[in-house]
């Protein structure tokens, strides 16, 4: 049986470095063995079907982008279930007006429950951590928030992938469809 997953890459082409080909990327994971393979934009995000489970799934694309790319490259695996899921769960929706400056983070493992409830009051915007995912609403934009430099992955002991809110609808929708 096979699952239909949504896998993101961090930290990739984000500039002239650690350059990863969204066709190159679809061809070598095809040749891998993945069914249905589909990325959006060129921030890194794949959807496909695989019979493995999550954990597998992204240490095999991880080693997949070494290989191919050269490149140490971590990535954060979710069903297209649970995707939608997070578009469903929205727990910012009443505030965030501009999806282009709401986002999620998405970690591989939830961060620590006394991490969470150690963090400091909103500044600049709104914040909630549900399981596995940080929802950010930043109504001055990430440049213009004090939020927005915050050190996410140490303030929760675990380092995680953002996309904004248009980013995880569509994704949301390309593992949807069939």
């Amino acid at each position: 049986m096979t699952t239909r997953y949504v896998a993101l890459l961090r930290a990739i082409n984000l500039g002239s470095t650690r350059r990863v080909s969204m066709p190159q990327l679809r061809e070598a994971l095809g040749a891998r063995g993945y069914g249905t393979v589909r990325t959006h934009l060129a921030s890194g995000n794949v959807v496909l079907d695989s019979p493995l489970g999550e954990t597998d799934l992204a240490a095999d694309l991880a080693v997949a982008i070494a290989e191919e790319f050269g490149l140490d490259v971590p990535v954060v695996v979710r069903s297209g279930e649970e995707v939608a899921d997070v578009v469903a769960a929205d727990p910012l929706g009443d505030v965030a007006a501009d999806p282009s400056r709401y986002s999620v983070t998405f970690f591989p493992t939830a961060p620590d429950a006394e991490r969470v409830a150690a963090l400091p009051p909103a500044d600049g915007g709104r914040y909630g951590v549900q399981g596995r995912e940080l929802y950010l609403w930043l109504p001055d934009g990430l440049q213009q928030s004090p939020m927005g430099r915050w050190k996410w992955d140490r303030l929760l002991g675990v380092a995680g992938t953002a996309r904004n809110w248009n980013t995880v609808r569509k994704l949301a929708e390309l593992a949807s469809d069939r």
